[in-house]
């Protein structure tokens, strides 16, 4: 089964209703048919979290990661090995990425996986893991 890992963008696409809110919806119902796999790493759950709380509330906030609670997608810790905290490290300091999205490249590196994304900040990652652009 392929495996997809969204980025915070991605998701924030598809709550705030933008543009991109249909190929998200789509991605989400392959994964409910068992046609990928969609992951998301706890910092971009966590990016997600303070993103709403600022813009709207915290009680906001909950309600939105009570409905990713409910969505097929699997969330991602950074594990007691680190492994994916030093890729997310290499990435910040090789190609000046924010720390969250980082996060989700590493992810997608470790996982093999196409990152799914319409933030121009993962441009520079091109040679370095696959990218599925929301538009």
């Amino acid at each position: 089964m392929a495996a997809k890992v969204l980025d915070s963008w991605a998701l924030l696409a598809f709550f705030e209703d933008e543009p991109a809110a249909s190929l998200v919806e789509s991605l989400l119902g392959q994964a409910m048919q068992g046609r990928h796999q969609l992951y998301l790493s706890a910092i971009n759950w966590g990016e997600i979290y303070y993103s709403t709380m600022r813009a709207v509330s915290q009680e906001e906030a909950e309600l939105r990661m009570g409905e990713v609670a409910n969505l097929p997608i699997r969330i991602v810790g950074v594990g007691e090995d680190l492994r994916l905290v030093r890729q997310a490290a290499i990435y910040k300091a090789s190609f000046r990425l924010a720390y969250a999205d980082a996060f989700a490249a590493a992810l997608a590196k470790e996982m093999k996986a196409e990152l799914v994304t319409g933030d121009p900040e993962f441009k520079t990652l091109g040679k370095e893991i696959k990218i599925l652009w929301l538009r």
